[in-house]
């Protein structure tokens, strides 16, 4: 039995903070036909917002400490001021969207990271380890994708937020690539799912400044490859993996590109090895 098709696309905090880009990604994912899903992030908004509050921002290798003032202040940024807004301009757009964190429904249960051991750097250049608590920062044990399938039937839009829950009453901040990869693996049981990575880039590039240098194909044998020779690296290693992840949990189509680009024909396809 041929399964319906879905599209999850994930929009970054840059998208989020850019008036134009963003009403043009709202549009396209409006036009896309049939079923889909928004999942955001929202970084930068609550790094500002941090900031207005006398809050510190505290990031290690490009990942957020979420201490207790943080998690509040990226609990009203993401499921609040960034997802409802989100929200109100789909309405307007006739897109009938739900804005959700992980809590809301139990649509997506996780646990607090254990405190983990990196390789850091230090301004000198000087590599050491060191124990990082990264604080209440979530990874996923459980999407709810049978629920998330009954609202989407009944015609509802998801718009997901980078927050979840641990079951015990805490919220925990989540990475949205994260959220958006499970997402999409638990309704690849239900759906034929086409996974977009939007962001401010045409897709992942062989030289950072050269936007005509995208990778058309990434595969996990040339992942590990171009991880190793220093091709891919920073923030774009954590997004290829929750890609490659998604393609060998059963999502059809991956593609990491640009915010005007969200057809599924644009930027990097991830895919998995032969």
């Amino acid at each position: 039995m041929m399964k319906d098709k879905i599209t999850i696309v994930k929009v970054g905090g840059a998208i989020v903070e850019d008036e134009s880009r963003l009403t043009t990604l709202l549009q396209d994912f409006s036009a896309i036909e049939g079923h889909k899903l928004l999942v955001h992030g929202g970084g930068r908004r609550a790094t500002k917002v941090a900031a207005e509050l006398g809050i510190e921002s505290k990031m290690v290798n490009g990942r957020r400490i979420t201490d207790a003032e943080m998690l509040d202040v990226v609990t009203m940024v993401y499921g609040g001021l960034v997802n409802k807004h989100l929200v109100a301009r789909l309405q307007s757009c006739g897109i009938n969207a739900l804005g959700l964190s992980g809590a809301d429904m139990n649509s997506i249960s996780s646990h607090r990271r254990p405190p983990v051991k990196m390789t850091l750097t230090d301004d000198s250049g000087n590599a050491h380890e060191e124990t990082v608590d990264f604080g209440f920062v979530g990874d996923v044990d459980r999407v709810d994708g049978t629920m998330l399938h009954t609202l989407i039937d009944n015609g509802i839009t998801p718009v997901m937020a980078p927050l979840t829950h641990d079951g015990k009453g805490n919220m925990l901040n989540t990475n949205a690539d994260t959220i958006a990869s499970e997402v999409a693996k638990a309704l690849a049981k239900q759906y034929d799912v086409t996974l977009i990575y939007s962001f401010e880039k045409p897709g992942v590039l062989a030289n950072p400044d050269d936007d005509d240098s995208v990778i058309p194909v990434i595969t996990r044998k040339s992942f590990t490859k171009y991880v190793n020779d220093g091709t891919i690296s920073g923030g774009m290693i954590p997004k290829i993996e929750n890609a490659l992840k998604a393609v060998e949990a059963g999502v059809t189509q991956v593609n990491i590109t640009l915010s005007t680009a969200i057809d599924g024909k644009h930027g990097t396809m991830i895919k998995g090895d032969d």
